[in-house]
């Protein structure tokens, strides 16, 4: 049990800050065109649902329906850009260049490396969702003062999902699964979480299944700043994502630890 704690875990408070800095490096010679991909699908749903949509919604919960789907675009975007630098980026690093194999070598520990993975995959999110915010607070469905509240739930947000896709990077054999959860688990979250439209007109059993869903718990944090309005249940909501963050990955460091120091 020590050496697995040994070999595993992370061996210090600052090493994984070298795994983020090499893909930081890496990122910033793509950063205006990624953060114009980040931007693309968000941007469709906003417009097409925003203006198309909205024009026979009307109001929702008190706001313009284009500035409720605004704050649920932004979790989205959080959680799309962590979870596809995980399943992606962060396997092909493991699995096709066969980096992690190389740096195990060094004295950081798999620990070392899938945190400097996830902490980079939430500061991808970060970026992703602060992208969003800042083009609805240009167009005024949002204020200004609320990227300060709502910046640590996006980084939450990034942290929790890059968490939980990190344990499908360390069961996948090949690309080709990762369809699977996009398909099965993100298109429906994005459904059931309150994005598109409020989780109270949802029948009774999805209203239930939501309130165990992180992207629901991610909204929660981010919707109410961007229209004004306090945040309720914090505790809850941080606590969820906190969970969804820490469990996966101790199960991911095992499972990784089983799929490359075997």
């Amino acid at each position: 049990m020590r050496e697995f704690y040994a070999a595993a875990l992370p061996a210090n408070l600052w090493n994984w800050v070298a795994v983020w800095r090499h893909n930081y490096l890496a990122w910033k010679k793509v950063a205006f065109a990624s953060i114009l991909g980040n931007l693309a699908d968000p941007m469709i749903y906003l417009f097409g649902l925003g203006f198309g949509f909205g024009i026979m919604v009307g109001r929702v919960d008190g706001a313009s329906y284009i500035a409720f789907l605004a704050a649920g675009m932004v979790a989205t975007s959080a959680m799309t850009a962590a979870t596809f630098e995980t399943i992606y980026a962060a396997f092909s690093r493991m699995h096709v260049q066969r980096m992690w194999e190389a740096i195990l070598c060094t004295q950081l520990t798999l620990g070392d490396i899938v945190l400097g993975e996830l902490a980079w995959a939430a500061t991808r999110a970060f970026f992703a969702g602060i992208a969003v915010m800042v083009v609805a607070t240009v167009l005024g469905y949002a204020a200004w003062s609320s990227i300060l509240y709502a910046s640590p739930a996006i980084a939450l947000t990034g942290l929790a999902f890059a968490s939980l896709a990190m344990i499908l990077a360390a069961l996948a054999p090949s690309h080709d699964y990762f369809v699977f959860y996009q398909t099965l688990v993100l298109t429906p979250m994005v459904l059931l979480s309150g994005v598109i439209f409020p989780i109270s007109k949802l029948p009774a059993v999805f209203c239930d299944v939501a309130r165990f869903l992180p992207l629901a718990h991610s909204v929660d944090l981010i919707r109410p700043p961007m229209l004004g309005r306090p945040v309720s249940y914090v505790a809850l909501h941080i606590g969820a994502l906190c969970i969804c963050t820490v469990l996966p990955f101790f199960l991911s460091v095992a499972l990784l630890r089983r799929r490359l120091m075997s």
